[in-house]
């Protein structure tokens, strides 16, 4: 677990009090949450909103129907997580972050209610971090008077701190294998658990999913009495071709399917929201989401920021990384760290079909792997085709700035796998950081 500095010297106090809370372990279920909102007056009900699940895609779509709404005139809050670098990213209005003196504000209202549920109750009433950061996106939201709010799933669904909310639109981007000790490991599982945010009577947008998984998705929301959306039904499966689905300005095919998810959403809501074509097609040209497959130049080189992190994510990289061959001509320095021997595989597999270097690093969190875990993973076709795997440091590769160590001004650099890894990499790359920074966490 990485700290890092403060320009508030009693913020540190705070974050301390936060992250103390992970220390007691993860925490599902939604009767803590419930209790939580409903002592501060059930600040989750005072702004439509809707919400978000999926194993991938969830985050970009959440951004995108942002874009959408801001440019349909609304203010829109996001509660997206984990963050890339600041604490405050998981809570945004209109693009603005939580910053420190409003997540310590927060967090002097929120600890005593705490203190009393638990009192009342039992010890594991007490919220976790989530909930004590979810319960901070409610109450900002209300506070700056959002017209709406996009609400991201942290984990699963059915039993997610979010799944209080009963939205305007529920959405579930994608369903693979992922989170499986937690999660159930089948797709069907899997999909039970995301499609417990269908709530009755509130249409759900379904993105791309395999047949196993849609059909326990339809299934819930035929007894829910909720409309299915499909982005299959309404613009093509993946196969077919993508010029029929919206154009985005996030590079990637998964994005125009992200973009055609996020169409749809805008489509289904009630016609009030005056969500018009032209404001999505608009939003959708203009959206911010950083690290995912996110360009940008270092040192003259040319190099890719992207979080793929899971089975599903390397599907997606695999073909990101050929294309980017086929455009640069050149094969790809990769730097890579990941949590978990079930991630690490399927991306080092990828990876070591297009790499000519791969430098390991692991991140700074407890579940990440080593390089002995990493390196027992690369294919022996890399090394056999000549490539080279080097253990490495985020810290030497990027030593700040628009510093970077490896290859040279004609080479190509890409940083994929966790979510963690790009955050420590974007620290590094922009150290003059603002009032909101924090640790990099997971859920």
């Amino acid at each position: 677990m990485t700290s890092s500095s403060s320009s508030n010297p009693g913020y540190a106090a705070v974050q301390d009090y936060l992250f103390g809370l992970k220390t007691q372990g993860p925490k599902f279920g939604i009767d803590r949450m419930r209790l939580l909102a409903a002592a501060l007056g059930h600040p989750e009900r005072a702004v439509p909103c809707i919400h978000l699940a999926g194993t991938n895609g969830k985050g970009s779509v959440a951004a995108m129907l942002r874009a959408i709404f801001r440019a349909a005139g609304w203010r829109t809050g996001l509660y997206t997580s984990p963050h890339l670098v600041r604490l405050g990213e998981r809570v945004q209005v209109d693009g603005e972050i939580l910053n420190e003196t409003e997540i310590a504000e927060f967090v002097r209202e929120l600890r005593p209610v705490a203190e009393r549920l638990a009192a009342e109750g039992a010890p594991d009433d007490h919220p976790s971090f989530f909930e004590f950061m979810t319960a901070m996106a409610f109450l900002q939201f209300v506070k700056k008077r959002c017209d709406v709010n996009l609400i991201e799933v942290g984990l699963g669904g059915r039993l997610d701190a979010t799944n209080i909310v009963t939205p305007e639109v529920s959405v579930i981007t994608s369903i693979g294998l992922d989170h499986c000790e937690m999660l159930g490991d089948t797709i069907e599982l899997i999909a039970a658990e995301k499609a417990g945010i269908i709530k009755p009577d509130v249409p759900v947008v379904v993105g791309q999913m395999p047949a196993a998984a849609e059909r326990v998705v339809r299934a819930r929301a035929a007894i829910c009495g909720a409309k299915v959306v499909s982005v299959a039904e309404e613009f093509g499966d993946a196969s077919g071709t993508l010029e029929k689905f919206p154009r985005t300005n996030l590079e990637g095919d998964y994005q125009r399917w992200n973009a055609a998810t996020a169409t749809l959403v805008a489509r289904t809501m009630p016609a009030r929201w005056r969500l018009t074509e032209e404001a999505i097609a608009r939003g959708l040209m203009n959206v911010d989401w950083p690290g995912r497959w996110q360009r940008v130049r270092l040192a003259g080189r040319l190099t890719v920021l992207d979080a793929s992190h899971n089975p599903e994510g390397a599907h997606v990289l695999d073909t990101n990384l050929a294309k980017l061959v086929a455009e640069t001509g050149r094969a790809p320095i990769v730097i890579t760290g990941v949590l978990g021997a079930a991630r690490a595989r399927p991306l080092l597999e990828t990876i070591g079909r297009h790499a000519r270097e791969i430098h390991l690093v692991v991140p700074q969190q407890a579940r990440a792997s080593s390089y002995a875990e990493l390196e027992a993973l690369v294919p022996a076709e890399f090394y056999q085709r000549g490539g080279r795997v080097v253990r490495d440091t985020v810290e030497r590769i990027f030593p700040g700035g628009d510093g970077c160590a490896l290859g040279g001004p004609d080479d190509v650099v890409v940083v994929t796998g966790s979510i963690y890894l790009l955050g420590e990499v974007m620290a590094r790359l922009a150290p003059q950081r603002g009032p909101g920074e924090g640790r990099l966490q997971d859920f």
